[in-house]
């Protein structure tokens, strides 16, 4: 009997798809029948989850591509829909996690932070968006985070364009609904993944306190007391990528162990 969640014939695009989240995402797809583009800088990464994915007897593409380049963002749309066809799903993963305090906050980082979090998922949908307008069915999934909700100290520039993303997710939403499109964000806490391991390091830097106790200190920041795993943002990403998701649309949903309520 065929899964409620099943995405048998569906194409996938999941951006940072190298590791942590992108990969739990662009694998658990595949677990569900999608074949999966995966899109990175770092070519061995994605190699390595395409061929993962066709460990699953899932078709499988690695482009390499600097999401914030809107020349390489259209190069790299151009061979997705030549290779495998079209584009169904689209996973805008791609994120960077750096902290400074705002007082004295380098115009370089402000810029990098934003583009990487929030002009990268404008370019990329700007590239394949109009396919799924063209067949009336698509399923857009931004991976934004619990800073798109509310903010924190030493995260302006990240928290302004988390807020973004979601602000986009929500304009899209609207500007998409009546050709079957679903435009939604997932807003996770603090993840085990190696983005939050060089967040760690970096603020052991700028700080001076050990490791654990940062890591120990993100810990706390959930309720729960532990960091959410990728698998956990990555099933939510199937559900909603599948077409029992379709009343689904313009929302973010916290995966942060109940940190934040709304």
């Amino acid at each position: 009997m065929e899964s409620k969640h099943s995405l048998a014939g569906r194409i996938a695009l999941v951006t940072g798809g190298g590791r942590g989240i992108g990969r739990a995402i662009a694998l658990a797809l595949a677990r569900e029948g999608a074949d999966v583009a995966a899109v990175a800088r770092t070519e061995v990464e994605i190699r390595r989850v395409a061929g993962e994915v066709e460990a699953l007897g899932r078709r499988s593409l690695a482009v390499t591509c600097d999401v914030i380049d809107p020349e390489q963002v259209a190069r790299m749309a151009a061979e997705v829909l030549e290779r495998l066809g079209r584009v169904d799903i689209l996973v805008n993963n791609a994120g960077l996690a750096l902290s400074h305090k705002f007082l004295g906050h380098p115009d370089d980082l402000w810029h990098q932070i934003l583009a990487v979090n929030l002009t990268s998922a404008y370019y990329v949908t700007k590239a394949i968006a109009p396919g799924m307008v063209e067949r009336r069915w698509g399923r857009i999934i931004n991976i934004a985070s619990i800073a798109s909700k509310v903010g924190g100290r030493y995260i302006a520039a990240y928290t302004a364009a988390k807020h973004g993303l979601l602000g986009l997710t929500r304009a899209l939403a609207a500007e998409f609904v009546s050709y079957n499109i679903t435009v939604n964000a997932i807003c996770p806490g603090y993840v085990d993944t190696a983005m939050t391991d060089a967040a760690i390091i970096y603020i052991v830097a700028r700080t001076k306190m050990a490791e654990c106790e940062v890591r120990q200190a993100l810990e706390k920041t959930s309720p729960q007391q532990r960091l959410i795993e990728p698998d956990e943002v990555a099933a939510v990403a199937v559900l909603l990528a599948s077409e029992i998701a379709k009343g689904i649309t313009g929302q973010g949903i916290n995966v942060d162990g109940g940190g934040v309520t709304y």
